[in-house]
């Protein structure tokens, strides 16, 4: 899959953002305030109105999402890549500011949500990439920028063989106007092993 938003004609909305554009080679697109991905867990509600670019995704590649920090500044500001297998079970990773500071993280659903997250102050403004990569009913997160080396930040199973789907998401559950400028979504070569980063591809 090309980078090129313009050729991704198989992909989908969960639900459509207040608006989507294209400039260039990026995807710029808005959220709509209240947007969100979350399934009962501590805080009892549900929420399934985030959105997320979908088009479907066999395992047999990794797939890569990158994007553009710099609109992130308020409470849940959210962006990043979505693995999706229905809205029981699904795998949002990225960015998200919490408590004034962006953490990368990933919550893991099916049925109940889990949230893990790490600070990374230092990524403020920067691209960053999420990467998945699936073998053995599991998929390897990794994470990085521009500027900074791979991280892995999940490894979480996802036994779905078939009817997988993935893509880039974003949400705003807290306030309205937040954009995020997406400049990259590729499949690519799967991971070699868990403990050898992955190349960094154009």
């Amino acid at each position: 899959m090309s980078a090129n938003f313009h050729r991704i004609h198989d992909a989908e909305w969960t639900t459509e953002p207040a608006q989507a554009r294209t400039e260039g080679d990026r995807l710029i697109v808005e959220a709509q305030e209240g947007s969100d991905f979350w399934e009962k867990t501590f805080y009892g509600f549900c929420h399934q109105n985030g959105h997320a670019m979908l088009a479907p995704w066999d395992g047999t590649k990794a797939v890569e999402v990158s994007f553009d920090l710099s609109s992130f500044t308020e409470l849940y500001d959210q962006a990043g890549l979505m693995l999706w297998h229905g809205q029981d079970q699904w795998i949002k990773a990225g960015v998200e500011v919490n408590d004034g500071v962006a953490h990368v993280g990933a919550v893991v659903t099916d049925r109940f949500s889990d949230w893990s997250l790490s600070p990374v102050p230092e990524w403020g403004g920067r691209i960053v990439t999420i990467r998945a990569s699936y073998h053995d009913e599991a998929v390897v997160i990794r994470a990085r920028t521009d500027e900074h080396p791979w991280r892995t930040i999940r490894v979480a199973r996802f036994a779905y063989p078939t009817n997988k789907q993935a893509g880039p998401f974003l949400c705003s559950p807290k306030r309205a106007g937040f954009e995020v400028a997406f400049t990259k979504w590729k499949m690519t070569e799967p991971d070699q092993d868990l403990h050898t980063d992955p190349p960094i591809a154009d």
